[in-house]
């Protein structure tokens, strides 16, 4: 399964729309696609590109639910089953020899990649949608595909963010056998690939064999020629290099997933040692804070929490890492309330599963979790700080939040039992409801058709 296969199928329903005017890669393509931002975000397909001939851009391509869940094959209401059985039953994928990416095989020249900036303070212009690849140094025996942002420093090295997981644990066994670790980076790979390698599973478990799943037995990956590392075989473009054993340089600073600045700090350098590429090819770029990275990052980690509440609730109906919430530090759970305390050993799944979260809001299964009207009223109505609040002093959290400890990285976390109390009747915690004659019913759609106000 290809990216081109996913944007021809989005073209075919409607969901992709063409910038025909030229744009620079320099701030111009971020400033548009964050205008389109909206309930329905469109992808955006950019064909001209300044001072790029032969390559398109493309943005906002995972940045809606729906858009995803057409790239699994499935309904919304299944996408969780769906990861869930991903993650835990993970399929090898086939291994080929050749491929339409192997086109121009060439020097390295990263110049020649329309690679954007994408804020005014960013330290220089980043990749941000490329999938990581590597096998560990001990004979390759695991493998770990993630995302990761990537600085371009010159025409030949790039500056990688490596948070404490494991790309990291896997760079780290190179250095400590006197060894660089050879990595393979892809660009415009099919959704399904770039969820899986945005997902956790457990070290050894290869994000290829998850997303081989996610694609029903799909996946095709390649060889590189120069470094021990497989990459997806319908990629776009595939940089092969080396993260450095000994090299390090400042990265940062960079928008990440709050929408605020990360910190600078210092991180390894990948020497590039070989390109290969589609002859034109389609730039697959990223917005930083926007929703497409928000959802990446956010829907493995919303399955985690459903799978974890199942297992103390005997039913969970949703999750929603919200967006005002970065789409990783707030989460919104609906559960089918058995008895009280139910909401509380929800809280305390949730931030298992998830260690990054900070707050969490359990409502009732009348909730929808994706109205924060609604969230809001079960909060006012239904929550009492006195009985229903949960805190959790000096833990660990998310290195993104700008307000936790900047020495240590610890956090306070708060729960919010908003569920109804099951010793209150029940009917005092119903929202009113008018109901809705068929007379009613035919004259409210006559409005919405003409989409003005009338009064009968």
């Amino acid at each position: 399964m290809s990216f081109r296969s996913f944007l021809k199928q989005m073209e075919d329903v409607g969901e992709v729309i063409y910038i025909k005017e030229r744009v620079s890669p320099i701030f111009e393509v971020s400033a548009v696609m964050q205008s389109l931002i909206s309930p329905n975000t469109p992808i955006a397909f950019f064909e001209n590109i300044e001072g790029y001939n032969d390559v398109n851009i493309v943005g906002n391509v995972c940045a809606t639910r729906k858009r995803i869940c057409d790239a699994l094959g499935v309904t919304e209401d299944k996408l969780y089953e769906k990861i869930i059985e991903a993650m835990n039953n993970p399929e090898k994928p086939t291994i080929v020899e050749d491929s339409p990416v192997k086109e121009i095989i060439e020097e390295p020249k990263l110049s020649k990649i329309p690679v954007l900036r994408h804020f005014e303070h960013d330290a220089g212009p980043y990749i941000t949608s490329a999938i990581v690849s590597a096998k560990s140094p001990d004979g390759g025996r695991v493998e770990n595909v993630s995302i990761h942002r990537l600085l371009v420093l010159d025409e030949r090295r790039l500056s990688i963010r490596l948070v404490p997981r494991h790309l990291f644990k896997m760079w780290s066994m190179a250095r400590d056998a006197g060894k660089d670790l050879d990595v393979a980076i892809a660009i415009g790979v099919h959704p399904a690939v770039l969820l899986a390698a945005a997902s956790s599973p457990p070290f050894g478990v290869s994000e290829f064999a998850v997303a081989n799943k996610l694609l029903n037995s799909r996946l095709r990956l390649l060889m590189c020629q120069k470094v021990d590392a497989y990459a997806p075989a319908e990629s776009e473009i595939i940089l092969e290099g080396r993260i450095s054993k000994d090299e390090e340089t400042m990265e940062g600073p960079f928008v990440d997933i709050t929408g605020a600045y990360d910190a600078r700090r210092p991180q390894p350098v990948i020497e590039v040692v070989n390109v290969m590429r589609r002859e034109k090819y389609i730039y697959h770029a990223l917005l930083p804070g926007g929703p497409e990275h928000l959802l990446l990052m956010g829907l493995p980690r919303e399955a985690a929490i459903y799978e974890a509440v199942s297992k103390v609730v005997p039913g969970v109906k949703a999750v929603n890492l919200s967006t005002g919430g970065c789409g990783w530090l707030h989460a919104i759970i609906s559960i089918e309330k058995q008895t009280d305390g139910d909401a509380k050993n929800a809280l305390l799944a949730a931030f298992a599963a998830h260690p990054s979260l900070k707050h969490a809001v359990v409502v009732d299964s009348d909730i929808n979790v994706f109205s924060l009207e609604e969230v809001e009223w079960a909060i006012a109505t239904r929550f009492q700080a006195n009985e229903d609040l949960v805190v959790i002093h000096n833990v660990r959290g998310s290195t993104l939040d700008p307000s936790a400890d900047m020495k240590t990285g610890l956090t306070t976390k708060v729960g919010i039992d908003a569920t109804r109390p099951l010793r209150v009747p029940k009917e005092m915690f119903e929202k009113a409801r008018i109901p809705v004659t068929r007379r009613a019913q035919k004259i409210i759609e006559d409005i919405k058709r003409r989409g003005q106000a009338c009064i009968y």
